[in-house]
């Protein structure tokens, strides 16, 4: 065996890594925080979790969620999903550490172009859970999917398709 052969990182602090450069990334956007959405990450996976709250009902006789929470938790999970696997190799790679940008603000994120929404029943009063997935992820522009779902994943209760602005690569001027 080569002696010049690096060793793996242990499992422990890559997980502890990965975990902090997500808490730093939903961290930083302060909406995520007001509705309380977390992420689940498995891998390179995401799945956001909208844990229930009073507050997050829109029609308090049905009761349902309001429509407005559900458009923002789709459009967030497209965002945090799509800034997630834009940085993840800068996170893997270790040229973003997220011990030291802990508390820094975040890099610019992908903005919103167009938002399209389908509500295919009633939110109910209970968790919701949303996964993301990206269609087209180019320099300038992207294109995701998104389906939120609560007690089935085979019967969602909406769908979200948003087209994303990229912010330009670190070093590059923006347009």
């Amino acid at each position: 065996m080569s002696g010049n052969r690096k060793r793996p990182e242990p499992v422990q602090v890559v997980k502890s890594r990965r975990d902090g450069a997500l808490a730093w990334l939903a961290g930083g956007i302060p909406y995520v925080q007001f509705l309380g959405i977390v992420f689940d990450r498995r891998g390179d996976e995401l799945t956001a979790v909208l844990p229930y709250d009073d507050k997050l009902i829109g029609n308090p006789t049905l009761p349902a969620l309001h429509g407005g929470v559900t458009a923002a938790f789709l459009e967030v999970t497209a965002i945090v999903s799509l800034a997630w696997a834009t940085l993840w190799e800068e996170f893997e790679s270790g040229r973003i550490d997220p011990a030291e940008v802990a508390g820094k603000a975040l890099p610019p994120l992908p903005r919103t172009i167009d938002f399209t929404v389908d509500y295919l029943r009633s939110g109910l009063p209970r968790d919701a859970y949303a996964r993301a997935r990206i269609l087209r992820s180019g320099r300038r522009f992207s294109s995701v999917t998104v389906e939120a779902w609560q007690d089935n994943r085979d019967r969602p209760f909406a769908l979200g398709t948003v087209h994303l602005l990229m912010p330009p690569a670190p070093g590059q001027p923006a347009e």
